[in-house]
């Protein structure tokens, strides 16, 4: 009777504690998930999508409001590029109208440089991106947003200013690829 009792117990807990399965966003083998915002010269090539010209992002089809992104990035040293997420108009993506989780190590106002949310919150810690493969790590549930970049928290923070849309890849200037991006709803 004592193990009947713990496996229910076991099931009842598992039942109220369901996850999301992951949604590959990006895997090198096609642009499916998302629209293109802009002029960007988005282009895939192995299993990374690259832009080195124009301007623009890469719009997710769905809106999130609850999930766990991981998405590897590359960028040259100049590279301005960033994640929006929370987008309150897929037409128009502002650090005003989104998260902008940025990716800018030479950043003029180092305040938001590469790991912080422009606007919202400096990193906590001062990494450089640049020349390397880099993996975010950007957890929204409700009004805690955390990013971790390279296995380093560089955002904690509690803002409720936006609390669903699209995600958006951007491409401002230089080098800047992605791969692996992946999603889990919470």
């Amino acid at each position: 009777m004592k193990y009947v009792s713990i496996t229910i117990l076991t099931v009842l807990l598992l039942i109220g504690h369901t996850v999301a399965a992951q949604t590959t966003l990006f895997d090198g083998s096609n642009l499916d998930s998302f629209n293109q915002l802009g002029d960007a010269n988005w282009n895939i090539s192995g299993d990374t999508v690259e832009a080195t010209s124009g301007s623009g992002h890469l719009v997710t089809q769905n809106s999130y409001a609850d999930f766990v992104l991981s998405v590897d990035f590359w960028v040259d040293d100049p590279a301005n590029s960033g994640v929006f997420i929370r987008c309150q108009n897929p037409e128009m993506i502002t650090p005003d109208t989104c998260y902008e989780v940025n990716i800018f190590d030479q950043r003029a106002d180092q305040t938001y440089r590469t790991g912080g949310i422009v606007y919202f919150a400096a990193p906590a810690a001062q990494i450089n991106a640049g020349g390397q493969w880099n993996t975010f790590e950007i957890r929204a549930e409700g009004s805690q947003i955390l990013v971790t970049l390279n296995g380093v928290i560089t955002v904690d923070m509690d803002d409720d200013t936006f609390s669903d849309g699209p995600l958006t890849l951007q491409y401002g200037s230089g080098v800047v690829r992605f791969r692996n991006a992946q999603i889990q709803r919470l």
